[in-house]
């Protein structure tokens, strides 16, 4: 298993629109192989980093979901809706393999 770890730098004055974006990702991940463990946002501390984490069974599944996500309309849309909107100032991608025992 793999875990994608996605760290966020959002407009604080965009949360609205961040919280919406991140709504749109959860079962979109879901449905195409991976399971989304949510999105962390800001409540003490910085009040402009947001985090994701989503998992696949191997980097050649989460492989797979990049190209079924390249043809989707729904994630084009999710990815316009950030566009359009700038609630995302950057962010950065790293897979992490889970250690639970």
């Amino acid at each position: 298993m793999i875990t994608c770890y996605l760290k966020y730098v959002i407009d604080p004055y965009k949360l609205k629109e961040f919280e919406h974006y991140a709504k749109l990702w959860i079962p979109l991940v879901n449905r195409l192989g991976g399971t989304h463990h949510g999105y962390f946002m800001p409540h003490e501390g910085a009040n402009n980093i947001a985090l994701a984490l989503f998992s696949f069974p191997s980097l050649a599944a989460y492989e797979s979901y990049r190209e079924k996500m390249a043809a989707d309309p729904e994630c084009q849309a999710a990815f316009a809706y950030a566009e359009e909107t700038r609630c995302i100032l950057s962010y950065e991608r790293s897979f992490m393999r889970p250690l639970f025992e």
